[in-house]
């Protein structure tokens, strides 16, 4: 594989508890394996070849803005209300991801025998296996015939107990699985049987927010190269077995990443390899293993540019991994290491299980000795006729048409209410005709491929938001694409092979946010959800039709049949229209799925709040305003008639409150055997919601002040997740944790590893991880029995973030953290608390969540960064989803892209809704294939890449040190500004010069090193620091963006010119700011965005006009200290001033803290410590390090 770029080694494994569950035959969400998948899996292998499509005239222009319908499909025609529309996403949204590299594994041909060989309880489990980086390539053979190839990789995963290399044992509980499993073939309704949706939208101008993302599934082992091309071994040659070794640009510098073997994939693959993915559990006899592999390009390793080995090795020594003999037969506790929030997965296929079975597998399995697959459509053994061949009269989409020059849409309306085009969008083939002949070389040069000097150019930040880039298609499948909101890639340019990839020294890899809120979002109702039978890739825009009766899946080229009831168009109410269904006309879509896609029925919304109550807490005085939250919020609870709910507090027992319907009051339950707690009365704890309403209002009213006169110190805050976790066990659901001081009694109790005298450390910053694994071991019980964890931690001392955090992180939940704490002395943090509860309250909420990531054959998913379990190599399991969570994928190129122009990715997310629903949120983005290295630059998302490169600083400061992951990310922007200047750039080198799209790089990095996460010679608390690297592993792109770079304005002089109009209310846009002091003047008033708080800082010569306008005060001096709320006053600049605050809050998920300071307030150093630019204590001012940057470039 290639090597990264960055300087970012993967570390090895961290161990996990020999027993972390139980796993059983399936799960709450996992599908009935299907009947007769063996063969099935098999036929049409062979469709029409994509042919290459080149680039439109117009380079990186914007897409046109416009709504989606929302509503659900139903299936019986029949007439329906327009839904109003409109444009939902916002010119400054931005969404980031990032990628990690991979692992080339060649898999023995062998049929998995689950059920008669592994047994059940090695269904989840995995063992990994570690191997060092001698050179470009490495080669492991396992027990199981099972050949390993690693190469140092680009981008490699941080070891850190946020990331593991093995998988957990599911207990009891499974999730729903998101894949059903068809039977041998599509039993379609007649269309006299079938219920057709019906659906009428107003008009709307053409376009869509929405894009499109392929799914994501393991590549398919190295040894069944041939295999993997079986469906168009028509109309290309058959390779030969063949292992493609992507190119490493610093063989020396960075060890290889670990390999990772399951229990279960000796001899078997699932989801993403190259088995058969229709029957999981099938007991097939075993095939013989192709053992004759050899690479296809050796030298092309050496070809890459070398890195610096100066400025990596040095990151080398601390963590390159060395080989244990021990590793080639796992000990039995490795068979049950658990998973990390950072997760590194191999191309070894895991055990079949019902998760990979339901959501549907990878590419079916094939081997060298096998004749050529027999197709169940009819095939053609010449080459490939045009598209609509035999259908002379079909609609202009399925003729062999060169389509007309991209029209601009006009804003009639049209019935359907989907836009619609002079011809429907051309599919591949006609727009290679179309745009022959077009190379980004022979237009004009973009501007993100401007060379900018850095040194000399100062104005290099934008009046606005950065808004992301977007991808070089046609300007049909621009309309079509994935909104950024959702799913955004690092490089929006997708290089051809792993050595141009290498050569551009930059990171691939997406970054997600599944689950946001959506104001519009087609919710499909049908009797069939249609699939690629090979793959399981939900129908999407990118699909091609090859006739009425044909689809091409996008993503492993399999031709399908179009089902009967899929001819139905709810938009016209009209036949013979596959091409227009909403499925193919949005990329975001949900799904309201069947019985098949549920082990169970669907659980109801169980919440479970457990409160510490020591007098440390009730010193806080945290659970007035929780209690009060909880009554405000108990009817927007989010639930149906099923909703239960309960109550655990705790000091140095643990108490439960019975409020089963019928008594008078509710009753207390103590239990004071912490080290064996038990549930006294287990039937009557969670309770139904509204049933037991009074019966709970009563508790919130009295709880406040039950323990008022309490002077137990002590906390037993394991023995109550202990009691929680079984409790829980028997639905799932959400706990809520809310924890004040160190847990000191019973399991889990630790003790303080922080020394203040180490905050202001320059060098080593430790106990970054966790002090035991018990938090961790009991994260993945709740996760195998579908229940969450929240924790939210309100200390006023050290409390050990780094363990408590584990509890959140594997069960896929939230962390919140409130320093210094108090209900009084503290209001801002109190208010905080209040807003936070009020979102989080009521907010959308998925249960017994999974979620599979599929993409383009050749391309390879490595590892994960966010709050999840990990239950196969590219399905996470999610026990809770919610809309703030954000996820990271490090990506890799196994296989050269030379076989198509463009590249799908797709996620799809199977939950249970809080009414009870099944549902499946998918998300398809579609991206350009590139041959150049000018190519790749232009299309690079900085802000993507700066996020995806905190993430994996964060797991190497972990695993290695902060000083380590420090200067990996001074090597990233190092080795990118070097290779764009040795090979793309022709003008001077004594200076820095950068592309147009990595201009703010350097800036950006910079800024990271001033964020607590990173920081060094500022006093920092060791429980901030590991909260802002908890909130980088898991918050959006753009959440995170406002993290490291805020936004800067100045508001005193706030005018109506380029102001937008939102709900009928005027927005003034005053133009960003630089982060440095220099920007600010004692005479001006400035608003800093910082994303949890917003800060307003008053010049000592403020106009006293605005502070009388504005703030309600006659001058500078008599506005108090402390002021955190803007006065509604009838003047021009308040209200202009409250409109532009108002809307940065109503973009943000929690509401942030409004604080004023003065310019001699004691607390602008909170301010200041955010202009990142100047220079601080010890660390580089902005034109510093850039020097810095351009002396290690010249080295």
């Amino acid at each position: 594989m290639s090597v990264p770029p960055t300087g970012f080694p993967p570390p090895p494994p961290p161990l996990a508890p020999a027993a972390l569950g139980r796993s059983l035959p399936g799960g709450p969400g996992a599908l009935p394996a299907n009947a007769g998948g063996a063969e099935n899996a098999r036929l049409c292998q062979n469709g029409p070849v994509q042919n290459p499509m080149q680039y439109p005239s117009v380079y990186d222009s914007h897409p046109q803005n416009y709504g989606i319908p929302s509503g659900h499909y139903s299936q019986v025609p029949s007439k329906a209300a327009p839904s109003q529309l409109d444009n939902h996403y916002g010119a400054h949204y931005y969404s980031t991801h990032y990628s990690v590299p991979a692992q080339n594994v060649i898999t023995s041909s062998v049929t998995p025998s689950v059920a008669s060989t592994q047994g059940l309880q090695h269904l989840y489990n995995r063992v990994p296996h570690t191997v060092e980086s001698s050179g470009p390539v490495q080669g492991m053979v396992s027990s199981a015939s099972q050949l390993h190839t690693s190469v140092s990789q680009s981008y490699s995963l941080f070891g850190s107990p946020y990331s593991t290399s093995a998988l957990h044992s599911a207990s009891s509980s499974v999730p729903s699985q998101e894949f059903v499993v068809p039977s041998g073939h599509y039993a379609m309704p007649t269309a006299s049987s079938a219920a057709y949706p019906n659906v009428s939208y107003p008009p709307m101008s053409i376009g869509t927010p929405y894009g499109h993302v392929p799914t994501s599934y393991s590549v398919p082992a190295l040894g069944h190269t041939k295999e993997a091309n079986a469906y168009s071994s028509q109309n290309r040659a058959t390779p030969t077995v063949q292992q493609k070794v992507p190119l490493g640009y610093n063989s020396v510098s960075w060890p290889a990443p670990e390999l990772q073997l399951t229990e279960g994939n000796r001899g078997g693959s699932s989801a993403g390899s190259s088995t058969n993915s229709s029957n999981p559990m099938s007991t097939g006899q075993p095939h013989p293993a192709n053992q004759s592999v050899q690479p296809t390009r050796p030298a092309q390793g050496s070809s890459s540019v070398v890195t610096s080995s100066e400025r990596t090795l040095a990151i080398e020594k601390a963590t390159k991994p060395t080989i244990a003999s021990s590793l080639t037969q796992p000990s039995e506790s490795l068979r049950h290491e658990a998973i990390d929030s950072s997760s590194t997965t191999s191309s070894a296929s895991p055990v079949p299980n019902n998760y990979d079975t339901l959501e549907g597998g990878g590419y079916p399995e094939t081997h060298s000795s096998s004749p050529a697959p027999v197709s169940s459509v009819p095939q053609m053994s010449k080459p490939s006729k045009p598209f609509g061949y035999g259908y002379p009269a079909l609609q202009p989409g399925y003729q062999n048409v060169t389509p007309p020059p991209a029209m601009q849409p006009n804003n009639s309306g049209y019935n359907s209410g989907f836009p619609q085009y002079p011809q429907q969008y051309p599919t591949m083939n006609q727009l290679s005709a179309s745009l022959g002949g077009l190379g980004l070389q022979q237009l004009q040069q973009p501007e993100s491929l401007r060379p900018v000097n850095l040194t000399q150019d100062r104005n290099i930040l934008p009046v606005a938001p950065v808004p992301a880039p977007v991808p070089n298609l046609n300007s049909d499948l621009k309309k079509l694409n994935c909104s950024p909101d959702s799913f955004r890639c690092t490089l929006t340019n997708i290089p051809q092979t792993q050595a141009l990839l290498n050569k551009a020294k930059l990171p691939l890899g997406l970054l997600l946010h599944p689950f946001r809120d959506l104001t519009q979002l087609p919710v499909i109702t049908s009797n069939t959800i249609v699939r690629c039978r090979s793959c399981r890739t939900y129908i999407n825009p990118f699909v091609s039709f090859i006739d009425q009766r044909r689809w091409k899946c996008n993503l492993c080229y399999r031709v399908n049949d179009v089902p009967e009831e899929f001819m139905y168009n709810p938009l016209t109410r009209s036949y013979g229209e596959p091409h227009k269904r909403p499925e193919v006309q949005n990329s975001t879509v949900e799904f309201i799925a069947s019985s098949d896609y549920m082990l169970r029925p669907p659980q109801p919304a169980v919440y479970l709040f457990v409160f510490d109550v020591s007098h440390n807490a009730v010193e806080a005085g945290y659970l007035s305003i929780v209690c009060q939250a909880l009554l405000e919020n108990l009817d927007k609870l989010p639930g149906d008639s099923r909703t239960r709910i309960g109550f655990i507090t705790f000091d140095s027992t643990v108490q439960f409150y019975n409020l089963q319907e019928g008594l008078s009051q509710p009753q207390m339950l103590i239990v004071s055997e912490i080290d064996d707690v038990f549930l006294p009365t287990p039937d009557s704890l969670l309770v139904n919601l509204h049933e037991s309403k009074e019966l709970i209002k009563d508790l919130l009213n009295v709880l406040p002040n039950m323990f008022t006169n309490t002077r137990e110190t002590h906390s037993a805050l394991g023995p109550a997740l202990q009691a929680a976790y079984k409790l829980m066990s028997p639905t799932g659901g959400r706990v809520s944790v809310f924890q004040t001081q160190l847990p000191s009694l019973g399991a889990g109790r630790l003790h303080s590893r922080e020394d203040p005298n180490q905050r202001s450390s320059t060098k080593v910053v430790q106990h970054l991880g966790p002090a035991t694994d018990f938090y961790k071991k009991l994260a993945l019980d709740c996760s195998g029995q579908q229940t969450s964890v929240d924790l939210f931690l309100l200390s006023s001392q050290y409390s050990d973030l780094a363990s408590l955090a584990c509890i959140s992180k594997y069960s896929a939940g939230c962390i919140y953290y409130y320093p210094s704490f108090h209900h009084s002395l503290n209001p801002i943090q109190a208010e905080k608390l209040q807003k936070d509860l009020k979102r989080y309250l009521t907010r959308k909420i998925g249960f017994e969540a999974v979620m599979r990531i599929r993409c383009t054959k050749g391309l390879s998913i490595h590892t994960f960064h966010g709050n999840f379990f990990v239950r196969s190599t590219d399905l996470l399991s999610l026990a809770n989803v919610n809309p703030d969570a954000g996820f990271a994928v490090q990506m890799s190129i196994e296989e050269s892209l030379t076989d198509t122009s463009l590249v799908c990715f797709q996620t799809a997310l199977l939950y249970t809704s809080s009414k009870g629903e099944r549902r499946i949120r998918v998300h398809t983005l579609c991206l350009p294939v590139v041959t150049s290295l000018p190519d790749v630059y232009a299309g690079a998302d900085v802000q993507a890449v700066v996020c995806l490169l905190a993430n994996m600083a964060v797991d190497r400061s972990v695993s290695s040190s902060l000083s380590d992951a420090r200067d990996a990310l001074v090597n990233a922007v190092v080795d990118s500004l070097s290779a764009y200047m040795s090979t793309v750039s022709n003008l001077q080198q004594t200076a820095l010069i950068a592309p147009n799209s990595l201009r703010l790089f350097p800036l950006y990095v910079l800024a990271l090193f001033k964020q607590k996460a990173f920081r060094t010679g500022t006093s920092t608390r060791l429980d901030d620091r590991v909260y802002a690297m908890c909130l980088i592993k898991s918050q959006p792109l753009v959440h995170l963006m406002k993290m490291i770079y805020p936004n800067l304005y100045r508001i005193d002089k706030l005018t109506d010119e380029g102001a937008i109009h939102v709900n009928d209310r005027v927005v003034p846009q005053p133009p960003l700011q630089r982060l440095s002091a220099e920007k600010l003047t004692r005479e001006g008033v400035f608003l800093m965005d910082y994303g949890p708080a917003i800060y307003i800082w008053i010049g000592k010569s403020c106009d006293n006009n605005f502070i009388k306008d504005v703030l309600g005060y006659p001058n500078y001096s008599s506005v108090p200290q402390g002021l955190t709320q803007l006065p509604e006053l009838d003047t021009l600049s308040s209200e202009r001033t409250r409109s532009f605050i108002s809307w940065l809050k109503d973009i943000k998920p929690l509401s942030p803290v409004l604080q004023v300071i003065k310019d001699e307030s004691p607390v602008k150093v909170e301010f200041f410590q955010y202009l990142v630019e100047d220079k601080m204590e010890a660390a580089f001012s902005y034109y510093e390090f850039l020097l810095h940057i351009q002396q290690q470039i010249c080295k």
